[in-house]
């Protein structure tokens, strides 16, 4: 996302050119501004490009939101913030009044539909961009924001349909070459998304976007070693590409490379505090690094699964993994029997992890009528 820099001329605030996309969409100009709340902003904008000064950012954005509600450029860099640090519900609040106040503006869109993807609502980040991108057809930033919008809210046809008005307009686009293969690769068309995913490469070598995807095609396929190498150099591209750096934390798990995995989940939850792939992925490789005489690793791992349980009561994975920690790490029986039974009924009769729960359960309820390995408490 970025920010939104304020131009002072003759006490007007200038809404335009808030944003790097190629086609320009022009936001309203305000024709009246809080003074205090503009000097706060600008403020803002300056602390938040310091090394150590977001949070002094943060806090001028809400005390100018809080003088001038109507500054939608103070809306937007708050919203910007928050988001970056995982404040997603906060973010999506700001994000959506600055949308209101600048509708026609592209990053601000933009960025409102993002965060509501990371949030896990693919279909309102339809809905805040369907509309924008049908009144500014040349909007290709928001266009190609569409299509992933789209292919996450299980719309394939209309993800590729607007992949193809992206490259109608322009051809070479990476991005949009990208999310066209994810959106084959979805209706497992591997040979259509491997080609797209080669051109996406070739229109521009060094994008993380691009990597990425040449990366989940590879994982796919079954190659991890070659998916590893795409998500290093999306990682390296872009250190905030959450999505590479949580990719190659799950390879390294699978691989039994713990120690490796862990700064990758730590770091994807630096950017999204909340995030539960990351969080399972993070105890799964704490689990992995622990050992009975130094149980550390496993209490990080029994917290952070608490964590999700208390956020989302029932959360079959977390449940799960709960269960093995305390049966197989922890020897906790007691609990690992009632989160076994709890997972059987919550997962799906395809689990495929539901024979072992079950295979567990019947091995301790013959150690307990046996007058061994009784619960703990």
């Amino acid at each position: 996302m970025k920010w939104c820099r304020a131009s002072i001329l003759v006490g007007a605030l200038l809404g335009a050119g808030c944003g790097g996309s190629a086609s320009t969409v022009q936001a309203p100009t305000l024709a009246v501004v809080n003074a205090s709340a503009l000097s706060k902003m600008v403020r803002g904008v300056e602390a938040a490009q310091q090394p150590d000064g977001r949070k002094r950012a943060e806090s001028l954005f809400t005390e100018a939101v809080k003088a001038d509600p109507q500054l939608w450029e103070a809306q937007y860099n708050l919203g910007v913030l928050l988001a970056e640090r995982g404040e997603l519900e906060s973010a999506e609040r700001h994000l959506a009044g600055a949308v209101k106040l600048a509708p026609n503006a592209e990053d601000v869109v933009v960025a409102l539909a993002e965060v509501r993807r990371r949030a896990g609502d693919p279909k309102g980040a339809v809905k805040a961009l369907e509309g924008f991108v049908k009144s500014a057809p040349e909007a290709l930033t928001a266009r190609t924001a569409l299509v992933s919008a789209f292919r996450e809210a299980g719309r394939i046809p209309e993800a590729i349909e607007q992949a193809r008005q992206v490259l109608l307009r322009r051809s070479r686009d990476s991005n949009a070459l990208a999310e066209m293969a994810m959106s084959y690769l979805e209706q497992d068309e591997v040979d259509t998304a491997k080609l797209l995913s080669e051109e996406a490469l070739k229109a521009e070598p060094k994008t993380a976007t691009a990597e990425r995807t040449a990366a989940m095609i590879a994982l796919h396929q079954g190659d991890d070693a070659v998916a590893f190498h795409h998500f290093a150099k999306a990682s390296s591209l872009d250190s905030k590409d959450t999505t590479a750096r949580l990719n190659m934390g799950m390879v390294l798990v699978q691989a039994g490379v713990y120690d490796a995995a862990v700064p990758h989940f730590r770091a994807v939850l630096e950017v999204e505090p909340d995030g539960e792939e990351a969080t399972l992925g993070l105890a799964a490789a704490l689990r992995g690094q622990g050992a009975r005489d130094k149980t550390e690793s496993y209490r990080e791992a029994e917290s952070l699964l608490k964590g999700i349980l208390a956020r989302r009561p029932g959360h079959v994975a977390a449940t799960h993994n709960l269960a093995v920690l305390y049966a197989d790490f922890l020897d906790n029986p007691a609990d690992a029997k009632k989160l076994y039974t709890q997972f059987l009924k919550k997962s799906r009769e395809s689990h495929p992890a539901r024979p072992g729960a079950r295979a567990w359960l019947k091995t301790q309820a013959q150690r307990e009528a046996d007058g061994v390995g009784q619960p703990a408490r």
